[in-house]
């Protein structure tokens, strides 16, 4: 699949993702070189190519838990084994709302481990807090330990960024809470794109939120009241609000069909898939417990729940080429749509301005891959032009 490979250059064929056209990709120094497309040849023997995915929510994956400190190098390097094994090529490790130490020690292990470990380090574009700085209701609040929410402080930023040798790229918070207006305005200042999510804002607060800085919406949908009024709320007032983008977790479990539809017909380029996975994706079904939640099921449809309540989620634990094989399945959109919304949709939201997809010039993050009955396998990985995945490879390891 990749064709050929000297002078340290790199020559990848396969059949472009969105239009079925087969072309060649030539990679130099970690980048895109020149692309060759070959309009006149029908080429069924190749694997589709595609920009590797980015998932800016992954609290853990195949054993590995980002917010179950202390955590090990070893768990870091195998969590991005797996992730290049699905087609993800970058990625947010999230941290939810917990005490002062715990996240000060798991920011330290993992700018640690990318200052010590610099190509396997490549794979983290940032860090992704998901609080503390969110509602206590219940709801809104979901998983979150109400006992280590606190308001927006600058000064405690400043101290988990050093922690994070500047690895903290995105903050979810609720716009209600006090100080947080303040809060937008230094992050936008200071290059942390902030998004609006475990929330109970009325419209004001949302729109004001906006005009602060920011830019986002955490995993729209959820994380919210059971109950809402039919109108004002805080899903159509973040809906409406052009200026946000909107990610969502597509697995069939944690949003309707129809919301989702409604999601991305009005955030068009806006929209991000994630996963927002927990150390429970690739595993085995069975119960087990949880430091969120306690006692979880996970079932063979890759549903996460409560072991006492099975009504109620406990997290996801899909990965997003789960989400792109439901969205396909269900014919929400197309294969290319949903692959999108998972890699260069969350490239520009990320890096605004910074080249990525299939285009000379952007750094070669990209995944071969085939379907087999309308669902997704990945084949090989590319990060930066280096192959971090074979399927066919013994030397790294298949989840």
């Amino acid at each position: 699949m990749a064709g050929s490979e000297s002078n340290g250059n790199i020559r990848i064929e396969g059949i472009e993702y969105t239009s079925g056209i087969p072309l060649t990709i030539d990679i130099s120094e970690s980048s895109i070189a020149d692309i060759s497309y070959e309009k006149s040849i029908a080429r069924s023997d190749l694997p589709f190519i595609a920009p590797g995915l980015f998932d800016i929510q992954v609290n853990g994956i195949y054993g590995a838990d980002f917010n179950a400190f202390p955590f090990s190098y070893n768990d870091i390097c195998s969590a991005i084994i797996t992730l290049h094994s699905y087609g993800i090529t970058s990625f947010f490790p999230t941290l939810v709302t917990c005490g002062s130490e715990d996240l000060k020690n798991s920011l330290l292990q993992i700018s640690n481990f990318c200052n010590d470990n610099p190509d396997e380090g490549r794979a983290i574009a940032g860090i992704h807090l998901e609080g503390p700085f969110i509602s206590g209701d219940d709801g809104p609040r979901g998983a979150h330990n109400k006992e280590y929410m606190t308001l927006p402080d600058v000064s405690l930023l400043k101290e988990w960024q050093q922690c994070s040798r500047g690895m903290i790229k995105l903050i979810t918070l609720a716009p209600e809470i006090p100080g947080a207006l303040e809060f937008i305005a230094k992050c936008r200042e200071i290059g942390i794109i902030v998004s609006l999510g475990h929330t109970g804002a009325n419209t004001d607060q949302i729109s004001q939120a906006v005009m602060a800085g920011a830019k986002l919406s955490t995993h729209l949908g959820n994380g919210a009241h059971l109950l809402l009024p039919r109108h004002p709320n805080y899903l159509w007032d973040q809906l409406a609000e052009e200026k946000l983008w909107a990610s969502v977790i597509a697995d069939g479990f944690h949003l309707p069909d129809n919301f989702m539809k409604v999601v991305f017909k009005v955030k068009g380029d806006h929209s991000v898939l994630i996963s927002d996975s927990t150390k429970f994706t690739g595993m085995n079904p069975g119960e087990y417990n949880s430091l969120i939640g306690g006692s979880v099921v996970l079932t063979s449809g890759g549903r996460l729940c409560m072991a006492e309540n099975p009504n109620l989620l406990a997290g996801s634990a899909v990965t997003l080429i789960d989400c792109i094989n439901y969205l396909t399945s269900k014919n929400i959109c197309s294969m290319a749509e949903a692959w999108k919304m998972a890699s260069v949709n969350p490239s520009n939201l990320v890096f605004p301005g910074i080249p990525n997809g299939l285009n000379i010039g952007s750094r070669a993050d990209l995944v071969l891959f085939r379907t087999v009955k309308g669902r997704i396998t990945v084949n090989q990985t590319f990060k930066a032009g280096k192959k971090v995945y074979d399927c066919n490879s013994t030397l790294i390891e298949k989840r």
